[in-house]
C-alpha cells in the first residue's frame, strides 16, 4: 500500500510517497520557504503597471488580474497561487490574486501530505532510515545530475527559465525506446514535481502511428490534468501542467550547498549517540554552517551534544 513518509528535517522538511519500496514522488519544503500557496493575506498595490503588491508581514507578489479601479498605494487582499521560482540570476516572484477569503497561511508540506487521504508516517532519527531504504539519496542525484536511466536508456533533463526539457538517449529499435521513454518521463515529472512547460524531445520516428502510440503512453502514464501537443515529425512534444511551486530539480539546484549543508545535517543527526566531537566537512559546507548557527543549535538539541564541524581551512561549532 502507498503511504508517505515524512521527515521534519533541520532546515527542510521531507516527505516521499512510497509505493512497493520506490519513491514515487519526492518533496521539501524549506524552512524559509517564504509565502505559500494558498496563503490569504494583505497587500499594498506598488506598481499598478506590473501588478506588484507588497504583502502584509514582508515579501512581494504579482497580482493578475488587479481589482477593477485599484490606484497605485491602494490596499488589498489577495491569495497567493503560485509561490517565488528560484531562476539563474534572478527570483520570479509569486503570484497572487484578488481573494476576499479570510487571512490565512497556506498549508504546509505536512499538511498537504496529510489532506491526501493516504496514510503519513513520520519518521524519527533514531528508527531505521526508511526514506533512504526507498531510495531517498538516488532521487536527489536525479535532481541534480539530471540523469535518469531507464530500462534501455536514459534522460537527461535540464530546467530553464523557459521550461523543463527532456532528452532521450538509447539505442534502437527506435519506438520501443520511445514509448518506454515516455512512461519514464512521465514518472520523473511526478517524481519531482515538475510543472509548467515541458519539453520532451524524443528520437524522430517515422510513422504517424509510431508517434501516436508515444503520446498514448504519456496520456496513460501522467495523471491528468495536463494538456499537450502531439508528437511532431522531429520527436518532440510539449507538456503543460499548472505550476504551483518549484521542482525538486529548481529547488535543489538554486542552492546546492545549502542542499549538501542539509543532507549533511540529516546524517550527523542519524548517527548512534553520542553524537561525534568533530565532524569532517568540506569548506563550502563549513562556510554555510556558520552563516546559520540556528541549524546548528537544532542539530545539539537533538542529539544532545555540541558537534565542531572541521574542513582542512577553518573548524565551526
Amino acid at each position: 500500500m502507498a503511504e508517505w513518509l515524512y521527515e521534519a528535517g533541520i532546515g527542510e522538511a521531507r516527505a516521499a510517497l512510497v509505493s512497493r519500496g520506490s519513491i514515487w514522488k519526492a518533496r521539501i519544503e524549506l524552512e524559509n520557504v517564504g509565502v505559500r500557496v494558498g496563503t490569504v493575506t494583505g497587500a499594498r498595490l506598488i506598481d499598478r503597471g506590473t501588478g506588484k503588491v507588497a504583502l502584509d508581514g514582508g515579501g512581494e507578489a504579482l497580482c493578475d488580474p488587479l481589482p477593477k479601479g485599484i490606484t497605485q498605494g491602494s490596499t488589498l487582499r489577495v491569495k497567493i497561487v503560485r509561490e517565488a521560482i528560484s531562476e539563474p540570476g534572478r527570483a520570479k516572484l509569486p503570484k497572487a490574486v484578488p481573494s476576499d477569503a479570510a487571512p490565512a497561511p497556506g498549508p504546509t508540506l505536512l499538511e498537504r501530505i496529510s489532506a491526501s487521504g493516504l496514510p503519513v508516517r513520520q519518521l524519527r532519527a533514531h528508527e531505521p532510515d526508511a526514506l533512504e531504504e526507498a531510495g531517498w539519496s538516488e532521487v536527489l542525484d536525479e535532481a541534480v545530475t539530471g540523469e535518469i536511466a531507464f530500462a534501455g536508456g536514459a534522460l537527461r533533463v535540464s530546467p530553464t527559465p523557459a521550461m523543463t526539457l527532456f532528452d532521450v538517449d538509447g539505442s534502437a529499435p527506435l519506438e520501443p525506446l520511445a514509448v518506454a521513454a515516455a512512461h519514464a518521463v512521465a514518472r520523473a515529472i511526478e517524481r519531482h514535481g515538475i510543472a509548467g512547460s515541458i519539453g520532451i524531445d524524443f528520437p524522430t520516428l517515422a510513422s504517424k502511428s509510431a508517434r501516436q502510440a508515444v503520446a498514448e503512453a504519456i496520456d496513460a502514464a501522467l495523471p491528468q490534468p495536463f494538456e499537450r501537443t502531439t508528437v511532431n515529425g522531429f520527436g518532440f512534444l510539449q507538456i503543460v501542467r499548472r505550476r504551483t511551486r518549484p521542482s525538486l530539480l529548481e529547488l535543489l539546484r538554486a542552492d546546492p550547498i545549502g542542499a549538501e549543508t542539509r543532507a549533511e545535517l540529516r546524517r550527523v543527526e542519524r548517527l548512534p549517540p553520542p553524537p561525534p566531537a568533530t565532524h569532517m566537512v568540506t569548506s563550502r559546507i563549513a562556510r554555510r554552517l556558520a552563516q546559520e548557527p540556528g541549524w546548528l543549535d537544532e542539530l545539539a538539541r537533538r542529539t544532545g551534544g555540541t558537534t565542531a564541524f572541521t574542513s582542512a581551512k577553518e573548524q565551526i561549532s
